[in-house]
């Protein structure tokens, strides 16, 4: 077993794990709009989620660019704990656990979208560090920047500015416009990468 395949056997079996909550989510949410119950959805709940899934999978692909350069000691263990612990924390408060309390999820939306959202920005933040760390003390000889790099440097900034903002900002139709700008930046860039 590689020093990644071990730290990739932590750190897949926790961002499953918070993929699965989020869907999960989704799936009870379905579950009650097809029932007889009076709940509305609405948008911004299932946007976060959407932008929760985004952000893990761009967090997965991250972390897999990194399989040459991870070492495998208790900093790099606990430091993947942190990041992958965050993201399973906060897609546990996207939905709520028992949707038939809340008959509308824009109201559960507003109470936890600023603790969803610090967890994304604390995530992000985390793995830019720790990229950066890994750069400056096992760097991948004779890389060249490409686009991909400006692409991922423009999309990790807008990402930051929307995160920032999404804390400050309360007004639902700015925060389903914000949402929307995150969706849009998360799969433009995969979109690009793939062209690129």
């Amino acid at each position: 077993m590689s020093p990644f395949e071990l730290v990739f056997a932590l750190f897949g079996l926790l961002l499953g794990l918070a993929i699965a909550e989020v869907l999960g989510g989704f799936a009870r949410a379905l579950k009650l709009r097809r029932s007889a119950r009076e709940v509305r959805v609405g948008w911004l709940t299932p946007l976060l989620g959407l932008v929760v899934i985004l952000d893990l999978t761009s967090f997965w692909i991250v972390a897999y660019g990194t399989r040459e350069q991870l070492s495998v000691d208790y900093l790099t263990l606990i430091s993947v704990l942190a990041i992958v612990g965050i993201y399973y924390l906060a897609a546990s408060l996207i939905f709520p656990d028992d949707p038939a309390e809340w008959p509308d999820f824009d109201a559960h939306y507003d109470r936890q979208n600023r603790a969803v959202i610090l967890g994304l920005l604390a995530a992000n933040m985390g793995s830019w560090i720790g990229l950066i760390a890994l750069n400056s003390v096992a760097p991948v000889p004779d890389t060249p920047i490409v686009a991909d790099d400006l692409v991922d440097a423009f999309a990790g900034l807008g990402i930051l500015i929307l995160l920032i903002a999404l804390i400050f900002v309360k007004a639902r139709r700015a925060n389903l416009a914000m949402l929307v700008g995150l969706v849009t930046l998360l799969l433009g860039s995969a979109v690009v990468e793939a062209l690129v």
